[in-house]
């Protein structure tokens, strides 16, 4: 029997939706859509599953608040066959407790709820969906599929920060993020490449949000992103690794609230902070501003920084992936990245570089290079599935 699942990632502008089809054990996507500009200019698209657009929708009024783009996701989802089945969710931090995917209950809605403010910019969008789901149809399944689980193979010592215990036991540790993602190309990289993915690997996610994650035989050893999705690299409006006594200073030296220092350390900083034009990576990179130069010249900086540490994580490197919305189509930054990491015998194929090949080292490279494209809707899909076996 074909059965219909839904997948959603709801962010504070968007709503993106797949639809898959399972039969068989076998999960097929069959289209997309997405809700963007909500609060400003919203549309929502209907794409095929290759990504060609069916219709575009302008909403006005009230169409564009959130409840009617709930429902006009699910009536959209509805009018394409059979009803639902399920429904899966990407939820960006699951805490301590929740390191794989998760049915819905209300019990889980609150513990993740109190992890809001770990995650302020996500968090809240991820559970508003579940929340109209569950209202407007109670019987409909429901899965969490969380953005942490894929680093909770990290070793204590990766977990840990130098504060005294009581932090530690209150929940204030090392977490991670962008496991969905991650988890995929662990994936797939055992299909393509199983003797690779088998070794020590540093994947490059590298988006609006951006992270490192060092995999030794697939799993999550150590990554960038820490306490929250804040910490290490440079972002699009984040800033990463910081200081805490910036923080500190920001605070009792500057005078600003706890309010303001998160606003700036979430969304304004980054490479819309340092750049002062845009935190979209293609709008620097044609600007001859040379703040634009130097915004890029620290997020490469930035990458090529935080690698070391991972290749002394992993002690030492056999490989490198990239992927995400700039690491998968932005190969001048792959170039320049591979240049600073070249001391560990890395180099890139030019042509195949700018080509956006599957494998763009070269051929006398010591450590593979390769760009894959990420696919966390497939990974919810997945997921999600795996959650509700045996519950029909």
């Amino acid at each position: 029997m074909t059965r219909k699942l839904l997948t959603l990632n709801a962010g504070s502008s968007s709503l993106k939706a797949a639809l898959f089809e399972v039969d068989d054990g076998l999960c097929r996507r069959v289209m997309k859509a997405h809700a963007d500009g909500l609060g400003v200019s919203p549309r929502f698209t209907v794409q095929d599953a290759s990504g060609g657009t069916i219709a575009q929708i302008a909403l006005t009024g009230a169409e564009g608040a959130f409840e009617a783009v709930m429902a006009r996701v699910l009536a959209w989802a509805d009018s394409t066959g059979p009803g639902l089945w399920a429904v899966g969710h990407r939820v960006v931090h699951g805490g301590r407790d929740h390191v794989g995917p998760e049915q819905v209950t209300s019990a889980l809605l609150l513990d993740l709820d109190r992890l809001c403010s770990l995650a302020p910019l996500h968090q809240p969008h991820n559970l508003a969906p579940i929340r109209a789901i569950a209202a407007a149809r109670p019987d409909l399944p429901q899965v969490a599929c969380f953005d942490t689980a894929f680093h909770a193979t990290m070793p204590p010592v990766a977990t840990r920060f130098a504060l005294p215990r009581v932090y530690e036991a209150a929940g204030v540790r090392r977490y991670g993020f962008h496991g969905l993602s991650y988890d995929y190309i662990a994936g797939r990289l055992t299909e393509l490449d199983p003797v690779l993915a088998a070794g020590r690997v540093i994947v490059a996610h590298l988006g609006a949000g951006a992270s490192l994650c060092a995999m030794q035989g697939g799993r999550s050893i150590d990554t960038t992103m820490g306490f929250t999705a804040l910490d290490g690299l440079m972002m699009g409006t984040r800033c990463g690794a910081l200081d805490p006594g910036v923080v500190l200073h920001l605070q009792r030296q500057m005078g600003l609230s706890a309010e303001a220092v998160e606003d700036i350390l979430y969304k304004t900083s980054g490479l819309l902070g340092v750049s002062g034009l845009s935190s979209d990576m293609r709008v620097l990179q044609a600007s001859d501003d040379p703040h634009a130069a130097e915004a890029v010249e620290l997020f490469v900086y930035r990458i090529a920084r935080e690698a070391g540490g991972l290749v002394s994580s992993l002690g030492g490197l056999d490989g490198v992936v990239f992927t995400a919305g700039i690491g998968e189509n932005a190969p001048e930054i792959r170039a320049q990245v591979c240049e600073r990491l070249a001391w560990l015998g890395l180099k890139i194929d030019p042509d195949a570089n700018l080509a956006n090949r599957p494998v763009i080292s070269a051929p006398h490279s010591r450590v593979t290079v390769r760009v894959l494209p990420t696919d966390e809707e497939a990974m919810i899909a997945a997921q999600t599935l795996d959650a509700l076996a045996g519950s029909d």
